[in-house]
Formats: structure tokens, C-alpha cells, sequence
């Protein structure tokens, strides 16, 4: 039994088998970090290039992001026992107005198994908790989802909201944007710093906007 079993449990969408496997190597000694980053992470990433490759879809994808947060489940306690530093802080959640999430909530799955911290803040969230929740947490990024077009002109004013909070309230937050109706071109309109087009992209994006 080796961390190569729990990486191979998320490729395979184990997830009642993975909790014995994480169980075991944390009992052997292993640590934590080396599960997290080669067992989960390592896995996901692995999940995310056979999607865009188009090899894996969202099932999949949603799948792979279940048994990751079984997974996870054991590990957040310990890891942060050992003081190991998140890759960062999100703040994540669907815009007002707007009451979708299983887009976001495998996007946010997807983060957490990559090594960020989430702050998952549901749905319908008014720009004003998500500028508090990025104080409170000193958060790096604030990831706004949609799935509706008429979520779109709320998104903007988050982002909006946000940007004036970075001046005003010394925030630093980066803002990702991304659902259905959203696109690139969209999300330099209205001044995000970042458009994902799916759960791969929204977490390179969120590595490159944390470690630019």
C-alpha cells in the first residue's frame, strides 16, 4: 500500500475505498503534504488534462472530485495540525440573484484538492459578504460563479464592489469569473482578473493568480 493506491482511487472515483487507503498511510507514518500533493493533487490534475483532452467529462470530473474530498475529509484536520500553509484562500460563491451551484460546487471541490483554502459562501450572495468574507479570511481570490444570463449583470457588480474595496478597504483580492453565460471577453469588460471556462482552467487560473 503506498500513496500511489490513493492516487489511483481518485483516477478510479473510489471514494469508499480511499478512506481506509488515506487511513493506512497516514498510520504508516506518511506525511500529510506527500499524501495531499501526490496522491490528490497529483490525481486531479491527472483527471484535469484527460478532460480537456476529452477523454473524461463532468461526470467523471464530478466524480474524481468526490472521492478527492473524501479524502480530504481526514486530511484537513491534519494538515492543519502540521501547519502546513494552504496554497491559498478562495472565497467562492454564486452571484445574487442566482441560485446554481453545481457548477461552483465541483469548481470549489476541484480547489480544494488542488491545496487551496475554500470558503464556500453558496448561493445568492450579495457583493457585500463576499467583501466581508475576503476581509475576514484575508482571502487571495474571490471566485464568482453564474449560470443564468441574468446573473451576469450581478457578477458585474461584484466585481465592481470588489474592485472598490481593494482601494478603499486595502483589500488585495484577484476576482475569477465563470458559468455558462460567461466568457473571456466578458470577464475583461466588467475587470475580472480571470475567466475559467471550467473546473481545470478555474484551477490554473487560480495558481497563476496566486503565484503570478
Amino acid at each position: 500500500m503506498a500513496v500511489a493506491d490513493i492516487y489511483d482511487a481518485v483516477i478510479t472515483y473510489d471514494d469508499d475505498g480511499i478512506r481506509a487507503l488515506v487511513e493506512a498511510e497516514i498510520g504508516a507514518g506518511t506525511d500529510v503534504s506527500v499524501i495531499l500533493n501526490d496522491g490528490i493533487v497529483g490525481a486531479l490534475d491527472e483527471i484535469g488534462r484527460k478532460f480537456s483532452q476529452g477523454t473524461v467529462f463532468v461526470p467523471e470530473m464530478l466524480m474524481a472530485a468526490e472521492t478527492a474530498q473524501a479524502a480530504l475529509d481526514i486530511l484537513k484536520p491534519l494538515l492543519a495540525q502540521s501547519g502546513a500553509k494552504p496554497k491559498g484562500t478562495i472565497v467562492i460563491g454564486t452571484v445574487k440573484g442566482d441560485l446554481h451551484d453545481i457548477g461552483k460546487n465541483l469548481v470549489g471541490m476541484m480547489l480544494e484538492g488542488a491545496g487551496f483554502h475554500l470558503v464556500d459562501l453558496g448561493t445568492d450572495v450579495d457583493p457585500g459578504v463576499f467583501i466581508t468574507a475576503a476581509r475576514d479570511n484575508h482571502a487571495d481570490i474571490v471566485a464568482l460563479s453564474g449560470l443564468l444570463t441574468t446573473s451576469m449583470p450581478e457578477m458585474e457588480k461584484a466585481v465592481v464592489s470588489l474592485a472598490q474595496a481593494n482601494n478603499s478597504r486595502n483589500l488585495q483580492v484577484k476576482v475569477m469569473v465563470g458559468g455558462p453565460p460567461v466568457n473571456q471577453e466578458f470577464a475583461d469588460r466588467i475587470g475580472a482578473n480571470g475567466y475559467g471556462v471550467d473546473a481545470t482552467a478555474a484551477v490554473a487560473l487560480a495558481r497563476t493568480l496566486v503565484h503570478p
